[in-house]
């Protein structure tokens, strides 16, 4: 059951996206929404305290939440690793799509989870629950380079999504993006481990 909170935010960025959609994502906006919303001052205080940023976080990570039901009522069992990670990717963006324009309206401002250092947690766990929803189990340095390959080919796979519709291209993109990373990994694992563990331990500090 969501928290009281959680229900404020919920209706607070479902009022902000329309508008983030034309206008972006900023105080003025999200004063307008809070408006249509009938969130109080007091209550936006209590869902999001941290403004924008914090309704930014939650629409990121309400489409990952989204992609993991729909991944868990699906049959992957057909599917090889890397294509199960292939669909948890295409279904993230897929729950993204409605609000495509949101999205587009981030990346101009340098708003995308991936834009700031404090930041990279988001994109983080993105890639962290697309791994595990493919069935990743590792508990070792592979456990970390596998994250830390797919968070770097997510923030591309990104952008190329917003610049073109035919999902045909963007399943070839993904495809080749993911081919790529899974042969660095097969190459630089174990030149990568030890450094990953180091900034992983360091991101952790930092959350």
């Amino acid at each position: 059951m969501p928290t009281p909170s959680e229900k404020l935010r919920d209706r607070w960025l479902d009022a902000m996206l329309p508008l983030a959609a034309t206008r972006g994502w900023n105080t003025v906006t999200a004063k307008q929404a809070a408006r249509e919303a009938e969130v109080s001052t007091d209550e936006q205080a209590l869902a999001a305290p941290n403004g924008v940023n914090d309704l930014i976080d939650h629409f990121f990570d309400r489409a990952v939440d989204e992609t993991l039901v729909q991944l868990a009522q699906s049959d992957l069992s057909a599917l090889r690793t890397h294509e199960r990670v292939a669909m948890g990717l295409k279904t993230w963006l897929e729950k993204l799509t409605p609000h495509k324009a949101a999205v587009g309206k981030a990346a101009a401002q340098g708003l995308l989870p991936w834009a700031a250092g404090a930041a990279a947690r988001r994109i983080w766990r993105i890639a962290d629950a697309i791994w595990e929803a493919a069935g990743d189990t590792a508990t070792d340095y592979n456990r970390q380079t596998k994250r830390a390959l797919l968070s770097a080919v997510i923030p591309p796979i990104v952008l190329y999504w917003l610049d073109h519709e035919d999902p045909e291209k963007v399943d070839a993109f993904i495809a080749r993006r993911l081919s790529d990373a899974m042969k660095l990994g097969q190459f630089g694992g174990q030149l990568l481990g030890p450094i990953l563990g180091f900034a992983t331990r360091l991101r952790a500090r930092s959350l």
